[in-house]
């Protein structure tokens, strides 16, 4: 199992706007996370910075994510929260959730 921990920037005008998409989540969506070998998905905000946490259960990482991005229902589903975000300045040129390197575990 992996850990990816990622980090991006949470427009504060929209704020409730993203968390009122999160309430409802579709399940189309949360199917294809679930295909792509993804559990225990988590978003949390402190000020302006959205944290989300994953575990990858899965072999090939960028295959399944890449399975994601080619998904109808996850590419709309990134229509509406996109508008939302926006990249912080750690995130490599071209990426949008920056991702954040471990540096302690306690399990």
């Amino acid at each position: 199992m992996r850990r990816v921990m990622q980090v991006i920037g949470l427009r504060p005008e929209k704020a409730e706007e993203y968390r009122e998409l999160h309430r409802a989540v579709p399940e189309p969506v949360l199917d294809r996370l679930r295909r792509s070998h993804i559990a225990n998905y988590s978003i949390h905000l402190l000020g302006d910075r959205l944290f989300s946490y994953f575990e990858y259960h899965g072999d090939d990482l960028d295959a399944d994510l890449a399975l994601m991005a080619d998904d109808p229902a996850t590419q709309e589903w990134w229509r509406l929260t996109a508008p939302c975000q926006s990249p912080v300045a750690e995130a490599a040129p071209g990426t949008w959730w920056a991702s954040a390197e471990q540096v302690f575990l306690m399990e």
